[in-house]
């Protein structure tokens, strides 16, 4: 099996190391001083008990990497459609794409029935890039249930979780899902098949299209949004919103909205990621955490009031920063 990495970050290099210390032939995609330092040292994953040093291939050039069974997409959802069309080189009719990022993917309405089946999302895939370039028929879903960051050049600090169960949009257990879920299994990655993975992608999304965005306003942490009486409610109410919008697509939630909001809290003082993306002058990820609710509220007729002012605060928190286009 062959596997392509592209993004070794935090979590693509989370996930490279372990597949390549079991054994998987891996190719690690990145860029700058982590892609020199990879090259020379190896990449080197600490967890909390365990260090490991692997050595795969690295490359900036797509097309050094050749063609690929599976390639795992692990980059922030802003800098996907600019490399799309750099994927064809390692691509060939068996190829399969998995997108291991956070937010609704630009295939969410491929082959999943009803009125909208087929449908393109605007706020996923701008311009229609995405489904242009990789074709959603290559697609399975992953829902990264992790947290990490790069802490030096070539080295991968994980932080916690495991999870990253795998979907076909279909629903169906398909031969190439298997196979990549035994390959993550055996890594060490928590990575079952489910039968509605769109369930999974509401679940991570129903706190990040709530979460991340007011951080980025108040600057605070999972913690004190989720506790204090100025903040909860209006997380909240964006949480009921895109519940509402959720349930019209016929997604499912294992939790409800203050246990979904408890849980976050349990995390602790932690930032976000797009307050991260802020204090570091990055591209947010806006559109495909909060700004794809908003148009697939539309889509659906169900509205969505305070995610709408919250969105265009947020953007304009951004544009000021340099962080939104």
């Amino acid at each position: 099996m062959k596997v392509a990495v592209y993004g070794a970050g935090a979590i693509g290099g989370h996930i490279g190391a372990l597949l390549a210390k079991s054994g998987v032939d891996v190719t690690l995609i990145a860029r700058g001083p982590h892609l020199a330092a990879m090259k020379k040292n190896g990449l080197r994953l600490l967890t909390a008990d365990d260090e490991i040093v692997v050595h795969p291939a690295c490359t900036g050039d797509p097309a050094e990497a050749g063609v690929q069974d599976y390639i795992i997409l692990t980059l922030k959802a802003p800098s996907v459609p600019a490399i799309a069309g750099s994927l064809a080189p390692m691509m060939n009719g068996e190829t399969t794409v998995v997108t291991a990022m956070n937010g609704i993917p630009f295939w969410y309405f491929h082959k999943a029935g009803g009125p909208w089946d087929g449908h393109r999302l605007e706020s996923a895939d701008p311009g229609g890039r995405q489904w242009d370039a990789i074709g959603p028929r290559r697609c399975i879903g992953c829902v990264v249930w992790t947290a990490g960051e790069i802490v030096a050049p070539g080295v991968v600090h994980h932080s916690y979780g495991n999870r990253m169960p795998l979907g076909e949009p279909d629903g169906s257990r398909s031969e190439r899902v298997g196979r990549l879920s035994k390959a993550m299994t055996g890594a060490g990655l928590k990575a079952p098949v489910r039968d509605n993975v769109r369930n999974e992608i509401w679940m991570k999304l129903w706190g990040n299209l709530s979460f991340n965005p007011v951080s980025v306003l108040t600057h605070a942490t999972l913690e004190a949004l989720a506790t204090e009486s100025t903040s909860r409610p209006i997380v909240r109410a964006m949480m009921v919103e895109a519940e509402a919008v959720a349930r019209r697509l016929s997604v499912t939630f294992a939790v409800d909205v203050d246990k979904r909001i408890d849980g976050a809290r349990a995390v602790g003082a932690h930032k976000t990621s797009m307050l991260q993306d802020l204090e570091r002058g990055r591209a947010m990820e806006i559109d495909a955490l909060v700004g794809v609710v908003a148009e697939m509220g539309r889509l659906v007729d169900v509205p969505t009031p305070t995610i709408d002012i919250v969105l265009g605060l947020v953007i304009q928190r951004a544009r000021e920063a340099g962080c939104y286009p």
